[in-house]
């Protein structure tokens, strides 16, 4: 009775006629940011916080919710259209949904994105309203070696993102951790692979790393092909929906990525980029013929959505109930908070009912919305897709160039953009995946953040990972799967499973 109590307290909220337009609008601009490369949620909630300065709060944090949820939904359609993840967490969706777009299966693919990501948002939300108390406590229960561990399997499993050579992923993992080691030493303050270059002192900026080695390494693929071949889109469009057959492919990696989603998204640094992450490579090891990854499998999109809704949406069970940012954009609301003299914490649920469940509720009503957004566009976005690639190809690098700028008002920002745009060139040549390398570079100073931490609490004792039966259990699955993968039985067919047609 609680719970329905409390839901009807959260649907008196969200429903007021001012909260359903701040859903709305929340939603519409984190669609657009989303496929807009390059800006993303993070410099979109920080440009629009002062605005909560005049909002109620509750408004202010549906408003600001819905911008991050909603570019989740936005990354996946350049995606899954021109390769150009909109969004971090939309990087994996470039593997196959790029591949379905040519193919001629566009419109199934960002159908399936949709419909997965609804399905992830509605459960999420439940799982906020049933579960947030016990699972804030499962988060808390994670301290640097844990997470440290649970990082070290995610980089060992991302040797299943790449298809191809074992020996090739392995390299691009560690590129993507040496990647992100550049910029300075938080302990010693002393510059790291700066080359004296002082805008590289506070490190790689994502954005130009992801829209380069994805976006401008495609375009410059694609303008080496005779013009013939040169197209977004090697195949007619074949229908705008599922077929049967896709949809019974799809719905198990939808129920797979939203679970696995919930439970990421719950400890601070998973959210919806390591959950999408984590979502492909479960879909990889679970498939009956890991050989269709990479070549237009719709689990490889199914699964992935699903997991970055859901991961996005469960980010904020530790911020409202712990006080815990999960991630950056969590920092910002917990900023919005703080804003208006709200403390986030356990006693929000108690103290501020009202803003709690409405936010809650807030979040089903906005999946909603994009829902009934995002399907009616598919048609148009699809369309996209006949645009010549000589007019296409110079607006995307508009685009490219326009978002990146837009991060720092840097001209220098470009400038690596076209410098990975090159390296991912070589990457496609060399048949190495760079999707490897983004998660190392994602996780490798968050991985040196916990080492660090946990060595400092052990006084420099590296037996603390092993002493923890949580951290224990993670590096003897981290140790289990690297022989797996490291048997020369097990990776000749492992090989030939992913040989290129």
């Amino acid at each position: 009775m609680d719970l329905l109590q409390n839901l009807a307290i959260g649907f008196g909220v969200a429903m007021t006629p001012a909260n359903l337009f701040f859903a709305l609008a929340g939603v519409m601009i984190g669609t657009l940011i989303g496929v807009l490369p390059g800006i993303g949620p993070i410099a979109t909630i920080a440009m629009l916080l002062p605005l909560t300065f005049h909002l109620e709060p509750v408004s202010g944090l549906i408003m600001l919710a819905g911008i991050f949820y909603g570019a989740q939904y936005g990354g996946s359609t350049t995606a899954i259209l021109v390769n150009l993840p909109g969004e971090t967490s939309s990087v994996v969706t470039c593997i196959d949904g790029h591949q379905m777009a040519r193919n001629g299966r566009a419109g199934a693919a960002l159908a399936t994105a949709a419909l997965g990501s609804f399905f992830a948002g509605t459960v999420s939300t439940l799982v906020i309203a049933m579960f947030a108390p016990p699972l804030a406590i499962v988060g808390q229960s994670f301290g640097a070696p844990e997470y440290f561990s649970l990082m070290l399997l995610g980089l060992v499993a991302a040797v299943v993102l790449a298809h191809g050579s074992v020996l090739k992923a392995i390299a691009m993992i560690v590129l993507g951790l040496l990647l992100g080691l550049i910029g300075t030493d938080g302990n010693t303050g002393a510059s790291r692979f700066t080359f004296d270059i002082t805008r590289l002192s506070d490190g790689l900026d994502f954005v130009p790393l992801v829209i380069g080695l994805f976006g401008l390494g495609e375009i410059i693929v694609n303008l080496t092909q005779p013009d013939h071949t040169r197209s977004v889109v090697a195949k007619k469009v074949t229908g705008l929906w599922l077929t049967m057959a896709e949809f019974k492919q799809a719905w198990p990696a939808v129920l797979r990525g939203t679970g696995l989603g919930c439970v990421l998204g719950v400890l601070p640094g998973g959210g919806a980029t390591l959950s999408s992450f984590a979502a492909y490579v479960l879909e990889k090891k679970v498939a009956k013929d890991p050989s269709r990854f990479g070549h237009g499998a719709i689990e490889g999109v199914a699964g992935p959505e699903s997991a970055n809704n859901a991961g996005a949406q469960t980010s904020f069970i530790p911020m409202l109930t712990l006080g815990i940012p999960g991630n950056a954009v969590m920092a910002l609301m917990i900023g919005a908070l703080t804003i208006h003299g709200i403390q986030p914490g356990p006693q929000i649920m108690t103290e501020r009912p009202g803003l709690f469940w409405g936010m809650v509720v807030s979040m089903w009503i906005g999946n909603l919305m994009l829902l009934v957004i995002n399907l009616p566009m598919i048609g148009v976005w699809v369309q996209l897709l006949k645009v010549p690639y000589r007019v296409m190809y110079l607006a995307i690098l508009l685009f490219c160039a326009i978002g990146v700028y837009t991060v720092n008002n840097s001209t220098f920002d470009v400038t690596m953009t076209a410098f990975f745009g090159v390296l991912g060139y070589i990457f496609i040549r060399l048949e190495c995946e760079p999707a490897p390398l983004i998660l190392g570079f994602v996780l490798g100073p968050l991985m040196e953040e916990n080492l660090r931490r946990a060595m400092k609490i052990a006084s420099g004792d590296p037996m603390i990972f092993l002493n923890r039966p949580l951290s224990l259990g993670l590096l003897i699955a981290t140790a289990i799967l690297l022989v797996i993968v490291a048997l020369p039985t097990i990776r000749s067919k492992r090989e030939e499973a992913f040989q290129e047609n």
